[in-house]
């Protein structure tokens, strides 16, 4: 474990691989009962009894992003999800992770946010960042992280509302979590972001390309080939409810009302990285 400011009181850390979490409905369905929930009209999450709850918990986490039963919130189906999107991505997500570790590597001190199955915040801690934490309200998502990868510190919280103390990192990691969150919470996020963030530190940010639903089919297959084509087909496939309005929004006005100074904003199809220091 890496030695802290005694100063620096972090959250305690459960135990989240010996953690027996309960069963949600969708752990239950067979293959009918998933076909028919599939194809029929999307219902908001059902929380099982005595599952463990961050804090503060809104009402956009509950919902059933990318047509996953229950959302994020079952065993069966958050362990599908945590490869199957990197497999849907076709390489693209190993290269974003890559891209953030590489910008982020000379911090000492990281937090990801929306770390889901922990795969960026493992990339960091093998880059060489010493302190990695990862954070998502899924407690079942944190316990595949946990299991997948040790010697990351993963707690639930949702990017709004995190347990940690002011100016704690050096670095923070947002990897395709921003386009999942309403455009009334995302000036929450950013200056939660920069509370917990030392005067200096980086904000990486990695979202979808906006290419891929405002360009044609044309456009997007003449800007990047084959893969244009693909991920537009993706994106119009996958449920997600806010990422329009993500792309509406101007991310050098809202980084600089949170305290960011904007240093970049790249499109590398089919993602987009917005990197910002702290003023």
């Amino acid at each position: 474990m890496v030695a802290v400011d005694p100063r620096v009181q972090d959250p305690r850390v459960p135990d989240w691989v010996g953690q027996e979490l309960p069963e949600a409905w969708a752990d239950r369905l067979g293959w009918w009962g998933l076909l028919r929930h599939v194809l029929g009209r999307r219902q908001p999450v059902q929380l099982p009894v005595d599952m463990p709850l961050p804090a503060e918990m809104p009402k956009y986490v509950l919902l059933e992003f990318h047509h996953l039963p229950n959302g994020n919130y079952s065993k069966r189906f958050t362990s599908s999800y945590i490869t199957g999107f990197d497999r849907s991505m076709i390489g693209e997500m190993r290269r974003a992770r890559t891209r953030i570790a590489g910008l982020l590597a000379d911090c000492k001190s990281v937090l990801d946010v929306g770390t889901a199955g922990g795969r960026t915040a493992a990339m960091l801690k093998q880059r060489g960042v010493p302190d990695v934490w990862g954070i998502d309200p899924s407690p079942y998502l944190l316990q595949h992280a946990a299991r997948s990868h040790p010697g990351v510190n993963f707690v639930q919280s949702t990017a709004e509302h995190t347990p940690f103390p002011n100016e704690r990192f050096e670095g923070i990691a947002v990897c395709f979590v921003l386009h999942e969150i309403p455009p009334k919470y995302i000036a929450r996020c950013l200056a939660e972001f920069r509370r917990v963030c030392k005067k200096g530190g980086l904000l990486v940010i990695c979202e979808p390309s906006p290419a891929q639903l405002q360009l044609g089919w044309r456009s997007v297959t003449k800007h990047a080939g084959w893969r244009g084509a693909y991920f537009k087909l993706l994106a119009k496939l996958v449920h997600e409810p806010f990422v329009r309005l993500w792309h509406e929004l101007d991310a050098r006005a809202l980084l600089a009302t949170a305290g960011f100074e904007l240093a970049s904003d790249e499109e590398h199809f089919p993602a987009r990285y917005i990197v910002a220091r702290a003023v």
